[in-house]
């Protein structure tokens, strides 16, 4: 199996390029793959695939680090982008589909922004970690989010060790936690918990939940938000159709495995 490793702020990625559908993918597998002792590491696989969409020729399949599907992945879109573009698969503006809709990729040099869709505003929830409640906003870019504004003080001493309880009826299938600290207007500091994946060092559809709750909270429907993650910085910015999500995305390596040779999670 051939494949190459990439990430986006630090949120890093297996790619697997799989236009004709030979490689069977299973939780196991990559699980296993992303396994930082056992296999390549990574806080999950993206999987080139063929769209059925009409409006876009790739599809990214994208799995958490777990093993499990996820519907959206901000950094993974960039990250994809940048291997259709590196490989000769496509120009600088890139149409994708992925579970959680089609979204728009412009590479521009260093650069992948991406066209992340509108959010959707679901309203206050909260987040309970070792007995202490964090009040956020809910918010879906695709995928849910969780975002909770809290001091410096708080968000780094916060334990992001194992998901933190949420209410199963409005997240059935589990959310993404973002402590976000204010630094200026425009500008906040983020730790996330990623469904599927633990603490990341970056969250793309995060950073844009986060930089459209800093917007909503300050009475504003548009704008640009500098978001910074443990692996780098982020800008979102949010106009009158949609929301944006621009950031560096780096490919680090290619390489050749085995993939009976990989050791299963214990």
């Amino acid at each position: 199996m051939k494949f190459t490793k990439g990430h986006g702020t630090g949120n890093d990625f297996v790619i697997i390029e799989d236009l004709e559908g030979t490689v069977e993918l299973t939780p196991a597998l990559v699980a296993a793959l992303c396994d930082r002792r056992f296999g390549i590491g990574g806080d999950g696989v993206l999987r080139v695939q063929p769209s059925a969409d009409p409006a876009a020729v790739y599809f990214m399949d994208y799995w958490n680090s777990d093993g499990s599907l996820s519907e959206m992945c901000g950094n993974g879109v960039r990250v994809f982008a940048r291997y259709l573009h590196t490989t000769g698969l496509a120009g600088d503006e890139i149409p994708l589909s992925t579970r959680g809709g089609l979204r728009t990729a412009y590479v521009e040099g260093d650069l992948v922004r991406v066209d992340m869709a509108p959010p959707a505003l679901l309203g206050d929830s909260t987040a309970v970690i070792d007995g202490v409640t964090y009040p956020g906003l809910a918010i879906s870019m695709g995928n849910p989010h969780l975002v909770c504004d809290v001091p410096a003080s708080v968000a780094a001493a916060v334990d992001l060790s194992r998901a933190p309880e949420t209410d199963a009826v409005l997240f059935p299938a589990g959310v993404n936690v973002e402590f976000s600290v204010k630094l200026g207007e425009d500008h906040r500091r983020m730790r996330v918990y990623e469904r599927g994946s633990g603490e990341t060092m970056s969250c793309g559809t995060g950073a844009t939940a986060v930089g459209v709750a800093a917007l909503h909270t300050s009475g504003r429907d548009t704008g640009t938000v500098t978001v910074d993650v443990p692996g780098g910085r982020l800008e979102v910015t949010r106009d009158a159709r949609t929301s944006w999500l621009a950031g560096p995305a780096v490919l680090t390596f290619t390489g050749e495995l085995d993939p009976a040779a990989l050791v299963p999670r214990p």
